[in-house]
């Protein structure tokens, strides 16, 4: 199994960075994050004044993966996911969707303790560990890391966690896959800007799969099977999320688009991964017990 420190980073995604390390299609790896903020803040005293704001949200990598060309999908098995002894949180003006409400910003160090992240004396909030930013490189360009696209990026979605199973559309041959800004603990909507943001590690498998055409990513758990889109609005995502599981379902289903529709509004569940980012991100979950009914297979 590779492990790769986050000692090597990036903070846009794009071809044109060189690859840190490289993997054979199918390898297990063992990822290292710093947090959004590169492990700037660790004391109540940190304040955001402190922070160089030209390293938030790194992303370890890229990592080059062995066999993946463009066209192909990136199949990222999330195996498991470690989280440091402590995490941080930030609140303030303008940031999120309470920003104008509040005056100043605020760091709150939050210590986690077995399987709960300790928020005060009266509080402590059960983890529910998940990965901000994991993604692609873009076709062309750079995409910041603080943004979500259709190569995954800053989607902030809490079902992107262990057990579940990740499929990014690969744009350029390699791939150059990365992933950081891990959450001890955070809520759909990501309505504060942060959630409980933390250091840590992900073991995953990363696999290159042929004659898989997506143009946005998807998601695969115990219980549901996922569109994911970004968007100007939560609107525009919520719309391009449904419209993708509509054309998927299409061509695997015996259903026709009347019926997809209608199997969608009585089972689907529209969701808001994230409300905060340059781009809004949304989901679209269909529950696995539907699809299985008709022999779904992605």
């Amino acid at each position: 199994m590779e492990k790769i420190k986050s000692e090597k980073r990036f903070f846009s995604f794009s071809s044109e960075n060189a690859p840190a390390f490289s993997v054979a299609s199918g390898s297990v790896a063992e990822i290292e994050t710093m947090d959004c903020f590169s492990n700037q803040i660790q004391n109540p005293s940190d304040t955001v004044e402190m922070i160089d704001w030209s390293k938030i949200n790194p992303a370890t990598g890229p990592i080059f993966v062995e066999g993946a060309e463009a066209g192909d999908a990136l199949k990222i098995e999330i195996l498991d996911i470690s989280v440091a002894k402590k995490g941080v949180m930030v609140a303030g003006k303008d940031e999120g969707t309470l920003g104008h409400l509040l005056e100043g910003i605020r760091t709150k160090v939050i210590p986690i303790r077995g399987s709960m992240a300790v928020f005060d004396s009266k509080l402590s909030i059960p983890l529910n560990k998940m990965i901000g930013v994991i993604g692609v490189a873009p076709k062309t360009g750079e995409v910041s890391c603080g943004t979500p696209g259709s190569h995954g990026g800053n989607m902030d979605n809490l079902m992107i966690t262990t057990g579940s199973t990740l499929y990014l559309p690969v744009f350029v041959r390699g791939a150059f896959f990365g992933l950081g800004d891990l959450h001890a603990a955070m809520g759909d909507g990501e309505i504060g800007v942060t959630g409980v943001e933390v250091a840590g590690s992900v073991k995953l498998r990363l696999e290159s799969v042929k004659n898989l055409k997506i143009s946005d990513p998807i998601l695969s758990n115990g219980d549901y099977f996922t569109t994911i889109a970004s968007g100007k609005t939560v609107d525009d995502a919520i719309t391009r999320a449904t419209e993708n599981m509509a054309l998927i379902l299409k061509d695997r289903i015996p259903l026709d688009l009347h019926e997809i529709a209608m199997i969608m509004s009585a089972t689907g569940q529209a969701q808001i991964c994230q409300m905060v980012d340059p781009l809004k991100t949304a989901r679209f979950a269909m529950p696995k017990w539907v699809l299985d009914a008709y022999k779904f297979r992605l």
